[in-house]
């Protein structure tokens, strides 16, 4: 019995680790890093532009684990809190939700390929396409 769980938690242990989340934008973006709040601001649209002053343009994942991680660890909010804020934030007309892509892979494409972009993508999925400005 005691082996199981102790295989358990070395299971949940190393899916955690593996669940580290890189919030990434275009090198061209004049950003070199920025704190969970900003980060938090800009996917719930609180905030429009990076702390230099450009604009910025969200885009983040359709589903998956890497999506929850965010939520979660960025956010502060579950899937179902990040829906209902974007319900409220629609229906006020204070803003739309974030762009939504497939995957990392797919972010990391947009992103590369937008100056303004920022999207969050898995950490091992990071190349010289992108520029990591917070890991989380």
């Amino acid at each position: 019995m005691n082996q199981r769980l102790i295989a358990l938690a070395a299971l949940l242990a190393a899916s955690y680790a593996a669940a580290e989340v890189a919030v990434v934008v275009n090198p061209k973006a004049g950003v070199d890093s920025l704190s969970q709040e900003q980060v938090a601001n800009l996917f719930l649209g609180k905030a429009t532009s990076f702390p230099s002053g450009g604009a910025a343009t969200p885009v983040e994942q359709t589903d998956g684990a890497t999506r929850n991680e965010f939520s979660t660890k960025v956010l502060k909010k579950d899937a179902a809190g990040v829906k209902a804020h974007w319900a409220k934030m629609q229906f006020t007309g204070k803003g739309t939700p974030p762009k939504e892509v497939g995957g990392s892979g797919d972010v990391k494409k947009f992103v590369a390929g937008n100056p303004n972009a920022i999207g969050y993508i898995d950490k091992g999925a990071v190349d010289g396409s992108v520029k990591v400005v917070g890991s989380f």
